[in-house]
């Protein structure tokens, strides 16, 4: 078993929290890993992002992709360390609970899982939407409103249900195949993006439309409330991947960090530039038609790419791309049916959800979570509102949960100062209060419309742990109350900041204050930020009690296993 120095020359002994007691199979390799991230980044986001983006910021929408990707830069840096420290399946929903004990990692867990099991169904209605192009009886628009496309029944719904089907088979089969796959289908999406870039920078490069409506029309307040609701952090979201499949990888403690940083230092380079490329392919005068950016609209509604690559000659690079629209929703919808699974498996481990959900299959499968996935996916299938809304919420209580990768983080240099950390991050407390700060920013500058429903969200789960805890099965278990409290004072607070701002996605917002001006947001919200950090690391598990949460889990290493990617 290997060890560490403390640094009081102690040994502390090492432990590998995914162990083969877990029933999963570290089948993934470092390009398997480094593309689940990839893979799952490049998905409906890359097609409507920059189209979102420039319609609400305008050019300075560059600055948006590029403080976006910033933003989650920190909070992946956090993760780098975390999830190389311990290489576990779900560890975003894994590391509170050593830190911080059971109510903390439900709560989060819970916010974490939410918007990763509404993730894949919304990949599967994007690749659907797309499809019924030249398939109009798979999607109706109520009201002649094209801005929210419902799956018609029975063909529609059945077809997403198959979607669904076809996603969960393939994870049932074994993390060995999904890695085999993905990295075929990423190797495609990274051409075909590259290709767009480069085929709208040499076919059309229209300078004028860096300026003529103004180079920032919305000023700062557009260009932060497009990095939340565009689909910019959205589209950031999949580098989780290399972290939720960290106990599934062959060489955690170097795959892991290579995931996380350079699926979003590879993406974050090819956004900014199918941005430059977007903004400069733009007719000019379909710009005058709209009087600038906020009102542009295509004829082909569904895929504003498409609809610009026959605009400027590259009619087949269109056609290329509508296959596309199919094809990259489709490969993140799997990968988050995977990362889904993988979550509930990590509660399940965690026994504050029900352990069922940790059971996995001689595949070395958590078949009892891609079940779970598979249902709550059927019905998700609900008449939703526009692709912008749903984004919007998917990446709000993605960024919450992860904001507390920061606090554990801190928490742990206290607790466990002598493991041994693969992948350090200098600067003592520099970079992770600045990755919390960013994802308290990000939660804000969605607005209050969609705050709200992410909070009573929040709610219905801590309802669900209170039930959970007057059954039988868990009146023994040891909630950690007293360790976790400050979640709710945490995001009391957040509530309260969003109530009183100035940010919303709906024209007529219902109860929002606004009073809270921009540059005052940023002052409130880090002496929060300080505030709820100093507090989470003061009500720290001791480093007995964390230290017994992680041996929790047997030791026993897995056995070596062959390796994809």
């Amino acid at each position: 078993m290997a060890t560490a120095e403390s640094p009081a020359g102690s040994t502390a002994t090492l432990v590998s929290p995914e162990d083969a007691s877990s029933g999963l199979n570290r089948h993934i390799g470092p390009v398997g890993l480094l593309f689940a991230g990839v893979g799952s980044i490049i998905g409906s986001g890359w097609l409507f992002g920059a189209f979102n983006a420039s319609s609400i910021a305008g050019p300075l929408a560059i600055f948006s992709w590029l403080l976006g990707a910033v933003m989650i830069m920190l909070i992946g840096l956090v993760y780098a360390e975390l999830g190389a420290m311990f290489p576990v399946s779900g560890g975003v929903a894994r590391f509170p609970h050593y830190s911080f004990g059971s109510f903390a990692s439900f709560t989060l867990g819970w916010v974490t899982w939410l918007a990763a099991a509404v993730v894949a169904p919304i990949e599967v209605l994007g690749a659907i939407t797309y499809a019924s192009s030249y398939a109009p009886w798979l999607t109706r628009s109520p009201n002649g409103d094209k801005t929210q496309h419902l799956l018609t029944w029975p063909a529609g719904y059945l077809l997403a249900a198959l979607g669904m089907l076809i996603f969960s088979f393939i994870n049932l089969v074994g993390i060995r195949w999904f890695a085999r796959l993905n990295n075929i289908v990423v190797w495609w999406k990274l051409a075909i993006i590259v290709a767009t870039i480069i085929g709208f920078l040499v076919a059309a490069f229209h300078t004028k439309n860096f300026s003529q409506y103004g180079f920032a029309p919305a000023g700062g307040k557009g260009m932060v409330h497009a990095i939340v609701v565009s689909g910019i952090i959205f589209s950031f979201l999949g580098f989780r991947q290399g972290v939720e499949l960290g106990g599934e990888t062959d060489n955690p403690k170097r795959n892991i960090p290579l995931a996380v940083i350079g699926s979003i230092a590879i993406c974050a380079v090819i956004y900014i530039g199918l941005q430059i490329a977007y903004i400069a392919a733009v007719r000019p005068a379909d710009l005058a038609k709209s009087h600038g950016w906020a009102n542009l609209a295509f004829t082909n509604d569904a895929g504003p790419l498409a609809a610009i690559a026959g605009f400027i000659g590259l009619a087949w690079l269109g056609k290329i791309l509508l296959v596309d629209a199919v094809i990259s929703p489709a490969d993140t919808g799997l990968i988050y049916t995977t990362v889904t699974a993988r979550l509930s498996y990590a509660m399940g481990r965690n026994k504050n959800a029900p352990q069922a959900l940790a059971r996995t299959s001689s595949r070395g499968v958590p078949w009892a979570s891609v079940a779970l996935a598979f249902v709550v996916g059927l019905f998700i299938f609900l008449p939703f509102p526009s692709w912008n809304r749903l984004v919007g919420f998917v990446t709000n209580s993605t960024v919450l949960s992860f904001g507390s990768g920061s606090l554990v983080l801190a928490a742990m240099r206290h607790q466990i100062p002598e493991y041994e950390r693969p992948f350090r991050l200098p600067g003592g407390h520099t970079i992770p209060f600045l990755a919390f700060y960013s994802a308290n920013l990000m939660v804000y500058w969605a607005g209050w419309d969609l705050d709200w429903k992410l909070f009573a969200a929040v709610g219905i789960g801590l309802v669900l742990f209170g039930l959970q805890c007057i059954s039988p099965a868990f009146r023994a278990q040891h909630f950690h109350l007293r360790h976790g409290w400050w979640i709710l004072l945490w995001f009391a607070g957040l509530v309260v900041v969003s109530w009183q701002g100035i940010y919303s996605s709906d024209d007529t917002p219902q109860g929002q204050q606004n009073n809270l001006g921009f540059g005052w947001a940023f002052i409130v919200l880090l002496a929060w930020s300080a505030f709820i950090y100093w507090l989470a690391i003061r009500s720290r598990l001791s480093s007995e009690e964390t230290r017994h949460q992680i041996a929790a889990t047997p030791t026993d290493e897995p056995e070596g296993t062959p390796s994809v990617g």
